[in-house]
């Protein structure tokens, strides 16, 4: 299957009307890449982390609301629902920068004890915003206070996303490992490392938090289903290829990975119970566009993409071409 027109089987709330592109959308110039996406839900904001800024737009209206910079190599966003503040990583900085949600106002900046920091995601039962690397190290910051509380070795390098289940674990993927820790929120430990096999290379995470399930996107193009409770591999998928974001739609049992590969790609996935999975089909998007967020309010899916030069010999990719970063909007009302 190629495109969501040809959905069928799918269950009770799960047969959507077709997704389709609603809204493409000029973004200021990244300097040259960009990492996650990431949402301000009570603001209606979507952040999307661009070289050295975020760059904020409206959910709703798609209006360019401001942008939070300058930044030094900065990946993403998590916001203190408590308390209405923002916090990104800057992996070119070693730190975090505290922002007002509201006002974009930079409030201060927070060295973190870890090098070059990636992931990141606020934990609602400590109100604390992980940080993670790819050195094999994780650091949490108070987000009242914006003090470090304490920092995490973990079993392998690569850390990639992470979940947060609202009741003192956080989850993230180890890409070099291919495995997945459990983190205790609270007291700091590590509490578990499991295998995904035959998962390969995660990257994207997801959670469904009232079932306790990991949603796992990995590199070898298949999504894995782990429980979290005993980190079992429940089932897997088949998804694109190059995959960096997975959601979940709480609302219609829905799961997306995001793949910029192949032209590039959305796979959607209906969760009949939670150990039984149906492959819905896939929604094109456009090479590159591998990352990804949802709105849960309105169901629309946001991922950016944008242009490049052939690459040099030796080189992976050629140079973004100037004007060409851009939002993709896709919604199936």
């Amino acid at each position: 299957m190629t495109a969501l027109s040809a959905f069928a089987g799918a269950q009770g709330s799960a047969h959507p009307a077709n997704y389709r592109l609603v809204k493409t959308l000029s973004l200021p110039n990244t300097g040259g890449w960009w990492d996650y996406l990431g949402r301000n839900q009570e603001d209606r904001q979507i952040y999307i982390s661009a070289g050295n800024q975020i760059i904020v737009i409206n959910a709703d209206t798609y209006d360019l609301e401001g942008t939070i910079g300058p930044l030094n190599g900065t990946h993403g966003v998590a916001i203190s629902h408590g308390d209405e503040n923002g916090f990104t990583s800057n992996g070119g900085s070693n730190d975090s920068t505290e922002f007002n949600a509201q006002t974009f106002k930079i409030l201060k900046t927070i060295p973190l004890p870890i090098q070059h920091p990636d992931g990141l995601i606020h934990d609602p039962a400590t109100n604390r915003i992980f940080y993670f690397n790819h050195d094999g190290q994780a650091a949490a910051v108070d987000a009242s206070s914006g003090k470090v509380v304490g920092t995490v070795a973990l079993p392998s390098k690569d850390a990639e996303f992470a979940a947060a289940d609202g009741h003192g674990h956080v989850f993230d993927n180890l890409e070099d490992s291919s495995q997945v820790v459990e983190i205790n929120s609270k007291t700091l430990k590590l509490m578990n490392a499991w295998p995904l096999a035959p998962c390969e290379h995660p990257s994207g995470m997801a959670m469904d938090t009232y079932h306790q399930r990991l949603f796992i996107g990995c590199h070898n193009q298949m999504l894995a289903v782990v429980n979290a409770e005993t980190g079992k591999v429940v089932t897997t998928l088949p998804i694109g290829p190059g995959v960096d974001a997975v959601r979940f739609d709480e609302k219609f049992s829905r799961v997306f990975a995001s793949s910029g590969g192949d032209g590039g790609t959305i796979t959607v996935i209906h969760e009949d119970n939670p150990n039984q999975y149906s492959l819905l089909g896939t929604i094109p998007t456009q090479q590159g566009a591998r990352t990804m967020e949802i709105d849960p309010e309105t169901h629309k899916l946001f991922t950016v993409s944008a242009q490049f030069q052939p690459p040099a010999p030796g080189q992976r990719r050629g140079t973004m071409i100037t004007g060409s970063f851009h939002l993709l909007v896709y919604w199936n009302h």
